[in-house]
């Protein structure tokens, strides 16, 4: 038997990466194609610029052709931006045989997404949250259960339908197929949570370029999802505009010097560069940049704790927030969000990778290698080179153990 193929495409504000991975035994993943290009085109997770996303892409999938020698042809494709939205619902069937079957779990999921969806908004994710039978709460997989009735709780994620066309647009300007959307979350969860976290309560926060990707899972399940249009790039906007730089100069200056703890760095501490107007480079205080970097990093987590405390349950993350992308690289930044925060943070990457995997150790990475862990949970081989183009993927269903590590990531 072949080992099945995985690909993954990250697209992101800062940069788009494409990851071919190969499925070696039970659980190794080898990293076999790696294609990393600075994203054009792409603004706060929408597309701004067909055509200069396309070719970002395009770039980017043909480096991982590349150094993978395989045609990628299908991939999963990470999904973020203020138009994604989620609510929670309910599905209730009755079971006609007295014992539940795996057909009985679909029929409910499906009465879950009865649920009025706007004509221009596309669901993406139906997650179940737990099951009822005749009354009984917190059954996690109700096939072989006896009973007359099955309630699913489903949170349900749906995203503006014309914004997710054109991502598929630009995917299919390369010739591959996007064989499911996953929000950039829920990738990086499959990464950097384990299961004692998600067991008890945390959060996962994805702070990128353009957005910050909010998901809380509690009792194994994710209960909450939201997406903050507010990320790395913003600091880096502030950055520019306050010591006169161009944006360019800006991410080079937070990258290189940036801290987000104005007291933690010394007064005494300078560094140079050339602003705008200035004949000659200028001197310019660490601790300035500090204070600058400082407000705006208050600013996203004080959002995303209001966000956290309407959900209803910032009484139930004793785990705290597990934080990953590549803003969270940011000197400081972990002491600043737990203080902002009341709770324990961690700063967490992709780990135990093997193959190319030089670049990837790296929280900026964690949607992407996520998306693979997907993929691999899904058990769907994409990208294989022998298969056509024009060709769609299924996933293979053969039996409820087959499925059950999966179907708490259904997707339509």
């Amino acid at each position: 038997m072949v080992d099945p193929i995985v690909v993954g495409i990250d697209i992101g504000t800062t940069k788009v990466c494409t990851l071919v991975a190969r499925l070696e035994g039970e659980s190794d993943m080898r990293i076999l194609g790696v294609g990393i290009e600075p994203s054009q085109g792409i603004k706060g997770g929408s597309v701004v610029d067909l055509a200069a996303a396309s070719q970002s892409i395009s770039r980017s999938i043909e480096k991982a052709e590349r150094t993978s020698g395989l045609e990628i042809t299908s991939a999963l494709v990470s999904l973020a931006g203020s138009h994604v939205s989620a609510v929670n619902s309910r599905g209730v069937v009755g079971i006609s045989g007295g014992v539940i079957d795996q057909e009985d779990v679909w029929r409910a999921l499906d009465a879950a997404q009865a649920v009025a969806i706007p004509h221009n908004r596309e669901i993406i994710h139906v997650i179940q949250r737990g099951f009822t039978v005749d009354g009984q709460e917190g059954i996690q997989t109700p096939v072989g259960f006896s009973g007359y009735r099955l309630e699913v709780e489903a949170h349900i994620i749906t995203a503006a339908a014309a914004t997710v066309e054109n991502l598929r647009q630009c995917v299919q300007t390369s010739g591959v197929n996007v064989s499911q959307f996953v929000l950039n979350p829920l990738a990086s969860a499959e990464v950097v949570l384990n299961k004692t976290e998600r067991e008890m309560g945390v959060c996962v926060c994805d702070i990128g370029g353009g957005t910050s990707d909010l998901a809380i899972y509690i009792n194994g399940d994710v209960w909450h999802t939201m997406v903050l249009p507010v990320g790395g790039a913003h600091i880096t906007q502030d950055i520019a505009v306050g010591l006169r730089v161009s944006p360019d100069q800006a991410e080079q200056v937070k990258k290189q010097y940036g801290h987000a703890i104005k007291s933690e760095v010394s007064e005494e501490e300078f560094f140079t560069l050339r602003a705008f107007g200035e004949e000659q480079p200028i001197q310019v205080s660490r601790r300035d940049l500090a204070h600058i970097i400082e407000a705006r990093v208050d600013e996203i987590f004080t959002l995303l704790q209001q966000e956290i405390r309407r959900s209803g349950y910032d009484g139930l993350l004793p785990a705290g927030m597990v934080l990953t992308g590549g803003t969270s690289l940011l000197a400081g930044i972990r002491p600043l969000v737990s203080r902002v925060l009341g709770m324990p943070v961690r700063v967490a990457r992709p780990e135990n990778l093997i193959g190319l995997v030089d670049q990837l150790q790296s929280p900026a990475f964690a949607t992407s290698v996520g998306l693979l862990k997907w993929a691999e949970l899904m058990n769907e081989p994409m990208g294989n080179p022998t298969r056509s183009k024009s060709k769609g993927h299924t996933i293979p269903v053969t039996n409820w153990d087959d499925i059950k590590g999966w179907l708490k990531r259904l997707l339509p």
